[in-house]
């Protein structure tokens, strides 16, 4: 609407959107199709189970540490093999702290003394009580958690030529073999392995295709896209000079993913790694971020559209097309003043 010059008040304001709409100056909102939208909807109430079973997570451990026992301090994962094994055990009434520590697996660095003076607590029947009420509910929603991911690899599997069920619980030492299937049912469904891109992982792709779907053709071209996903600068310019050119606020699910996605390029060898820690010598992080957002959002764009592989150029290969940019940035500036650049012995 503000593209459209007129006035604008609450009071008349569903028929100036209805006179604009029957004039045909209204533009319509990006929706996917209903195939999509019904994934969506699977993939979003899968987000709220684990943002939900994380909730109670965070209370186990906050009763935890009312019975002063600090497991967080020698186990990184309250919910990881031990963790769980030590907590289950609490509840079914072991009080002994040595035989708890008996549940460490090899793999954790703390020492087993060092467990069971972290196991060293008070006990209160209260606090006891709501740490079994904890651990219930996380096992309630663990188990409609599982629910949801069948249905969402049975959809899944439906939008894709691999009819692969991953529904199924995995069998022992196949967790690779299922992620392969995964990554394959996703590839076959958008037409390309956006799995490829660096800092792209299953999840991020999942949440991508799960929202925008494959087919982009309702948006003009790449600066659409990214301007609906609310990455690209909204400049704003009154009588010529540049008020603010930053991206607007916006709770875009995919937007958030790419910036997720962006975050973990920080230590990529790759060449998109290069690129986000070279914008961050330039500019601050949010801003780098934001950025590198956007550039992951492009390719995204132009693999689904135009079916285009993604091959990663390292980390090398990209610092040196950065040097020879410069040194021919240097040599157009060194021609306008009159100078010539000459390299000299080794570094040429």
């Amino acid at each position: 609407m503000k593209y459209v010059p007129g006035r604008k008040s609450d009071v008349q304001d569903c028929q100036w959107l209805q006179r604009l709409m029957s004039y045909g100056l209204l533009r319509a909102e990006f929706r996917p199709g209903a195939d999509v939208c019904v994934m969506r909807a699977v993939a979003r109430q899968r987000e709220v189970l684990l943002t939900q079973q994380a909730s109670w997570v965070q209370r186990m451990q906050k009763a935890l540490v009312q019975m002063n026992l600090q497991l967080t301090e020698v186990i990184s994962d309250v919910m990881g093999q031990t963790g769980q094994a030590i907590i289950r055990d609490i509840v079914a009434g072991q009080r002994d702290a040595r035989a708890l520590a008996r549940h460490r697996h090899r793999r954790v660095k703390a020492s087993e003394q060092d467990i069971v003076r972290a196991l060293t607590g008070n006990w209160r029947e209260e606090h006891l009580f709501v740490l079994e009420q904890a651990l219930g509910m996380y096992d309630d929603i663990a188990a409609r958690l599982r629910v949801c991911e069948a249905k969402l690899g049975e959809l899944l599997a439906e939008r894709s030529a691999a009819r692969v069920d991953i529904g199924k619980a995995p069998r022992a030492g196949s967790k690779a073999r299922a992620e392969h299937d995964v990554r394959q049912q996703l590839a076959n469904w958008a037409g390309a392995d956006l799995t490829r891109i660096n800092g792209l992982g299953l999840d991020s792709v999942m949440k991508i295709l799960s929202e925008i779907g494959t087919d982009l053709s309702r948006f003009a071209n790449v600066k659409h896209f990214c301007s609906w996903l609310g990455l690209a600068p909204a400049t704003k310019i009154s009588g010529g000079k540049v008020i603010s050119a930053r991206t607007k606020r916006s709770a875009n699910r995919v937007r958030q993913a790419l910036k997720m996605a962006a975050m973990c390029l920080s230590h990529s060898d790759s060449a998109l790694g290069a690129f986000y820690r070279r914008l961050c010598s330039r500019m601050d992080k949010p801003r780098a971020n934001t950025a590198t957002a956007h550039k992951l959002a492009r390719m995204v764009y132009f693999m689904l559209t135009r079916g285009e592989a993604y091959v990663d150029e390292g980390q090398q290969r990209y610092e040196e097309q950065q040097r020879q940019r410069s040194v021919a940035a240097l040599k157009r500036r060194a021609a306008a003043l009159g100078f010539q650049l000459n390299p000299v012995g080794a570094a040429a």
